[in-house]
């Protein structure tokens, strides 16, 4: 067995493994990353990247549809149709051109790339199976002084359901369902959190009829019910069947359909010609020796402390394996982090919001504290929205459904919390988190001049209104 030395060996290239090991490179650190599959992680390569290039496809096939119906601006199209394959090849461009890209970046740092599968033998050493064609041995040896954990995490399975995997089963997670064969005639989606209303809504765009099982009473559970009503709204107009309140019990006897149990009790069966399971995700904790280190846990995850310093010294964790919430922009904050304080800076990881955002339709961003949880908080806080049926922009771009809303506190008006629902609205996310970061007051935004016509008027109005003189609402 080959072995070699390095300073920082980053165990998974997903958003927080890449961004650290870059960042570790410009400093100057030797640097090792270590990655079985493709650089980028679930993100770049089975997730965020390419679930927004298909549900953009799903959008413009929605709107080509529309358009051969006539529309008031004048468009006027034949029956659209969609080579679904054709939309899996756009969408595995967009996710090579970046991956490549990252691999430029990393080589740029001076980052030495291991492609294989690590196994963590002690807090300084790991072992690299390369995958075919990988360099010497098939097996290399990494010793280390520092180790940075970022292996991720993985699709949560139900044990009456499991995945079916390569074998082209009915039942599949998010992965499988980015890179369709074919579009199935009926979809059964299993939790109406992020994941599953975001690819139950472009599955129901581009022709599938959908259903959706969800075992509280709402969709969006996680997000205030104000911001889910405009999604609920659309899920309804296109035709998305909704089942809340109920319980997957397993597959049908004949495995084309899904058994289902309502809170009255009664068991009835969905047909399906697929069952997407989104039930929510875990730390990839197995199959790379992380239980020979013991460290200490929180739950499924790697517990950390406020430099994403594990339990055991020179031992990093960062990203889903680090616990909630699971971010790609949380994973590449902590990543450029733990390099720099590696590198001798001073530096902690405490923002003061991470914005997170869901891309149903229309979307939905937050960021910071809603009404209710700054109550919770001990907050006595004032709270105020503008509604985008008042909003130029808005309106030329044929989508008034929604608004923008600000929390602050009411004795200094310090702003604590934002949300938004909308088209678009994920774009806001960078005017919410910074004005966070700065401990912006309400008049500091409602001073700033927005540009005119735009969505991001909104937020300057919103926080007009929260201080009593709104102009347009």
């Amino acid at each position: 067995m080959r072995t070699q030395q390095t300073n920082l060996l980053v165990l998974g290239g997903g958003p927080g493994g890449y961004v650290a090991a870059i960042r570790a490179g410009q400093l100057g650190i030797p640097t090792v990353l270590v990655e079985g599959e493709r650089v980028g992680g679930t993100c770049l390569n089975v997730g965020c990247i390419p679930s927004k290039a298909l549900i953009h496809a799903a959008d413009e096939f929605e709107k080509a549809r529309h358009w051969a119906n006539g529309s008031a601006l004048g468009i006027r199209v034949q029956q659209p149709a969609i080579d679904i394959a054709q939309t899996v090849r756009w969408k595995d461009g967009i996710v090579g051109r970046l991956t490549g890209g990252v691999g430029s970046l990393l080589k740029k740092a001076g980052v030495q790339v291991l492609a294989g599968w690590g196994t963590i033998r002690d807090g300084k050493s790991v072992d690299v199976q390369m995958a075919s064609g990988g360099m010497g041995s098939d097996t290399v040896r990494v010793q280390c002084e520092h180790l940075l954990l970022a292996t991720g995490s993985v699709p949560l399975e139900l044990s009456s359901m499991p995945f079916s995997g390569p074998s082209g089963g009915p039942v599949i997670s998010s992965t499988e369902a980015l890179s369709p064969d074919a579009l199935p005639k009926r979809l059964v989606v299993v939790g109406a959190g992020y994941i599953g209303l975001e690819l139950g809504l472009a599955y129901r765009k581009l022709g599938a009829e959908v259903a959706v099982v969800e075992a509280t009473e709402r969709v969006l559970p996680s997000y205030d019910e104000e911001l889910t009503r405009p999604v609920l709204a659309t899920l309804k107009r296109l035709g998305v069947v909704l089942h809340l309140g109920c319980s997957v019990e397993g597959l049908a006897g004949d495995g084309r359909g899904v058994r289902v149990r309502s809170v009255r009790a009664d068991e009835f069966v969905l047909p399906a010609d697929k069952v997407l399971v989104a039930v929510g995700r875990r730390p990839r904790t197995e199959g790379f020796g992380l239980e020979s280190l013991l460290l200490e846990m929180s739950g499924r995850s790697v517990r950390v402390d406020e430099q994403c310093r594990t339990s055991m010294r020179n031992v990093w964790a960062i990203g889903d394996l680090a616990g909630e919430p699971m971010l790609a922009h949380r994973a590449m904050a902590q990543g450029e982090l733990v390099a720099e304080v590696i590198a001798g800076h001073r530096r902690s990881f405490m923002p003061a919001a991470i914005p997170a955002a869901c891309f149903t339709d229309p979307e939905v961003v937050v960021a910071g504290l809603d009404p209710a949880a700054a109550e919770r908080a001990g907050l006595d806080v004032l709270s105020a929205a503008f509604p985008f049926a008042v909003n130029g922009r808005a309106m030329s771009l044929e989508s008034t459904d929604g608004f923008v809303r600000v929390v602050a506190r009411r004795d200094n008006h310090l702003i604590v919390g934002w949300q938004a629902v909308g088209r678009g609205v994920s774009e806001l996310a960078t005017a919410f988190g910074q004005s966070l970061e700065m401990a912006a007051r309400l008049e500091d935004v409602a001073g700033t001049i927005h540009a005119h016509p735009t969505l991001g008027e909104a937020v300057q109005e919103a926080a007009l209104r929260a201080l009593g003189r709104a102009l347009h609402v």
